[in-house]
Parts: structure tokens; sequence; C-alpha cells
């Protein structure tokens, strides 16, 4: 089911919780929801996307007929066919390799360590063409000064008297793991999921970025310099910039529409920073 809406909703069942058990059962036989976003003013963006997680499905904002194609038209396999429920995806850091990680976003899509073998836990689902990119700040072992992250937990990488080992049911050596990714998915109405799972090496970790890699770093810098993030770094806009730019691979037209609304919002910033009283505010 598709859902064009302000996400003000005044008709039928209108509390959160109300709608919420009303999707979930609908889901439940088998309906999934996507809502598409449109209008100004008392536009609940929040709350259509966090229905449409419960409804299985994708919540976009249509601002313009450019946007409507992306959606309807570019993407309409990965927004309406569904080919995997409840997809959790778990990273380990090996700690012989890295001093302190970070997971950029996703604040509302944490899941806690005993939800991932958890197949009554409900997670994201995928669709046709669909992927989903991860970004983590990581902090290698022997570096210093760095921003504030997170440590890394001993789970798949056991401390012994020396260098941390991989498991005995592992024969890769830890100094030759970076981390080991494990992803569980369900098929399409089946309720047991299915586990893959693959260690990164550091020979394959160094290898130059792609240009996929390059633009989604721009795009994570960039949102954490309009949120004025404290982990934001040396990121500038011109950083951001130098990203974004030279990406081959634009049939679209997006990324060139991001490197516009970047330099549109540095002129804006840039305007704001030199009014006067500015820096008393």
């Amino acid at each position: 089911m598709i859902l064009a809406t302000d996400g003000d909703f005044n008709v039928g069942p209108s509390s959160d919780g109300e709608m919420e058990r009303l999707i979930e059962s609908k889901r439940a036989e088998g309906t999934y929801l996507t809502i598409l976003g449109f209008g100004t003013g008392n536009y609940q963006d929040a709350k259509m996307q966090k229905l449409a997680r419960v409804g299985n499905g994708n919540a976009a904002y249509v601002d313009d007929v450019a946007e409507a194609r992306k959606v309807l038209v570019t993407e309409m396999g990965g927004t309406l066919v569904t080919v995997a429920n409840d997809v959790k995806l778990q990273v380990e850091f090996n700690p012989a390799q890295v001093a302190s990680y970070r997971l950029i976003g996703y604040e509302d899509r944490i899941l806690r360590d005993e939800d991932f073998r958890d197949d009554k836990k409900d997670a994201g689902d995928m669709g046709a063409g669909h992927s989903v990119t991860a970004l983590y700040e990581v902090v290698p072992v022997g570096v210093r000064g760095t921003v504030r992250a997170r440590t890394s937990d001993p789970l798949r990488y056991q401390s012994g008297d020396e260098l941390p080992r991989v498991r005995e049911t592992n024969r890769v050596s830890a100094n030759d793991e970076l981390l080991h990714v494990s992803l569980r998915y369900k098929t399409p109405g089946e309720s047991a999921s299915k586990l893959l799972s693959k260690a990164l090496t550091i020979r394959s970790a160094r290898d130059d970025p792609s240009d996929d890699l390059r633009f989604a770093a721009a795009v994570a810098s960039f949102g954490m310099l309009l949120r004025d993030s404290e982990h934001k770094g040396s990121a500038t806009a011109s950083s951001v910039l130098a990203l974004a730019r030279g990406t081959e691979d634009d049939e679209e037209g997006y990324r060139a529409e991001f490197v516009g609304l970047v330099e549109r919002w540095r002129v804006l910033s840039r305007a704001v920073a030199n009014r006067p009283g500015a820096r008393e505010r």
C-alpha cells in the first residue's frame, strides 16, 4: 500500500499507538506500507518515518517532479518489491587493529546485541535493487588525539596473552583481519532467518575508496556539518565538495544536485556568519 500524505492524520485512528497497532496487524497479513510525504508547514516527517518502518515499507519526501521520478520510477523495485525481511547487520572490529570506532547515524535503528539472533525482533526490509550504506569512523591502534569514539567489544576476537586471536573455529589469523560482518535476513513469507558472514582483511581494506564510498562520506560529512556535530572534526563545505565532485556514475543527476545543495548552503552560512551581531548570537 502506498500512502501519500502530509502526516497530519485526522480521520479514523490518529494516535501513534492506534496507527502502529493497525499497521502491525496488516503487516502480519502480508500488507506492507510505503509512505510518500507531501506539503510543508505541519509536515509530520518523524511520524511517517516511524509508521513506514512498522509497516515494513519505505518513507520518502516528494518535493518536486525529479524526486517523484526517483521514488516511483527509478527506484520502484527497491521501494515496492520486498526481497528480504528483517535484515540485521552486525560488525565486529578486531581490537588488534582497531582501537575504537563509531557508527555514523542510524541512531533510531540500533539493536541490542542479543536482538541480532532473535528472529522475533523486527528490523528493516530491503527491496529489489536496494542497497544500504553504513559508515563507521575507525581509529587504528596506535593513533592518538582523534575524536572520542566507542571502544571495541571482544565478541569474535578473544584476548590472549599477547594480541587478540580469532576463535579456534576460524582458521584466519587475527593479524590478517580488520573486521567481521554478519548479516541475517528472512526470505519473505518465512519466520526463520538466514545467516551470512564475511571477514574483511587488512589488504582488501587498503584499496583506494570507490566513487560510491567517497560520495557517501561526503553526504555523511555534510549531515554532521548541518547538525554542528561534535564529531565533525575538520570537515568543511570545501572538503565535502572535494569528496562529492568528480564521481563518474551520475546518470540521474542526483550527485550534481547534492553538490549544488552544498554550494548554496555554503553561501547562506557565510552570509549568516557575516551579519552584524552574529557573533553575539
